[in-house]
């Protein structure tokens, strides 16, 4: 019986509790796309980390994991010294520069990198010819509109040649040849990375201490750490961001429902008066009321999961390529909980205040 009484509730004034449960909505749809983006983006970085085929990274003296632009000056004769150690398989070093909006070019030596990573596919073109040349994943070409053929200013002062549309998913969106990228940033013979490959995963640990002896001021990284510090949790701002939007999203669930239910008790006193003049107890009024918030907390959940897969092809569309947004179903239940607790804090208030109404003058209440 009173699960009807709060649906009838709810259904009694359909405009309100529709505009309740998409408020509460848009805090879920929040929380589930900044996770969904933190989780995708990272997840691609991973991915295009994976894709070079690399087992170990040798870094920059004082470098961060995740710093990977830069530059390592005589970069190509610490490439000879890796590639003399035993079990290393193949070396290859590329020269990422940023160009803003946190795109890089990543500069390559096109034979070495293929060797590596198993190659490139090509939807359109083909490899280098010009020193302008630049080969440009199907994600970055989708977002600009690109195809081979096309001359190009990304923002760094130089007009790139397109000269191929190849896969997603190795080390980064954008490839240039080495030699002429180094030439361009007065890099002669630096580079950001050294990629290494190993001949048998099993030597990685051994490999791993004798570069470290050999190279003792340099940073050596198995991919294993790498893959590692792209996750949310290893980023400390990401991280205190996505908390900040959670207590955001607590405290819009908590002001909808407090005002939806606050300004529902204002115009039920009548009957909330009627309730206690049949025997309603404090307890079952607020019972009432919180069960109230607490549907409409599950239908703005409901909205909000609803709405992410909006947000992502909205992402998809028109976002940058560098963020890529996934749907994350681990995060519904917690979106629900939080959903749940600024809704039923914000129910709190108004249920106690029709709990201690009196019944004569509720009656009473015009």
């Amino acid at each position: 019986m009173i699960y009807r009484l709060v649906w009838e509730n709810l259904k009694h004034r359909p405009v309100r509790t529709f505009l309740s449960a998409i408020f509460i909505g848009i805090s879920v749809t929040l929380i589930l796309t900044i996770v969904g983006l933190s989780q995708g983006t990272l997840g691609e970085m991973q991915k295009r980390s994976r894709g070079t085929g690399a087992d170990i990274l040798v870094r920059p003296p004082n470098s961060t994991v995740l710093g990977f632009t830069g530059s390592m000056p005589g970069g190509e004769k610490i490439e000879e010294v890796v590639r003399s150690r035993p079990h290393v398989k193949l070396v290859t070093g590329a020269l990422n520069v940023g160009i803003g909006n946190f795109q890089v070019i990543a500069g390559i030596k096109l034979d070495e990198f293929n060797a590596m990573s198993g190659g490139f596919h090509y939807f359109e073109g083909g490899p280098f010819q010009r020193e302008d040349d630049l080969m440009v994943d199907e994600a970055f070409a989708r977002a600009r509109n690109l195809h081979a053929g096309v001359t190009v200013n990304l923002g760094s002062g130089h007009p790139w040649h397109v000269c191929a549309i190849v896969d997603s998913g190795k080390l980064s969106q954008l490839f240039a040849q080495l030699k002429p990228l180094q030439e361009m940033y007065s890099a002669t013979g630096n580079v950001s990375t050294i990629y290494v490959q190993v001949d048998n995963p099993a030597n990685i640990p051994s490999v791993i201490a004798d570069l470290e002896s050999t190279l003792e001021d340099y940073q050596i990284l198995s991919m294993d750490q790498v893959m590692d510090a792209f996750n949310a949790n290893s980023v400390p701002l990401l991280k205190g961001f996505t908390d900040v939007v959670v207590g955001i999203s607590v405290i819009v669930g908590f002001l909808v429902v407090l005002l939806t239910m606050y300004t529902a008790v204002l115009e039920r006193t009548r009957e909330i008066g009627i309730l206690k003049a049949l025997g309603a107890s404090p307890g079952y009024i607020l019972g009432i009321l919180l069960r109230e918030a607490v549907l409409l907390a599950v239908i703005g959940t409901l909205a909000g999961i609803v709405m992410t897969f909006g947000t992502k092809w909205l992402m998809y569309e028109f976002a940058s390529s560098m963020l890529t947004q996934v749907i994350v179903p681990d995060w519904w239940a917690k979106s629900a909980a939080i959903s749940l607790v600024g809704a039923v804090l914000g129910a709190l208030y108004p249920g106690l205040k029709a709990a201690k109404q009196d019944a004569i003058e509720a009656l009473a209440y015009d």
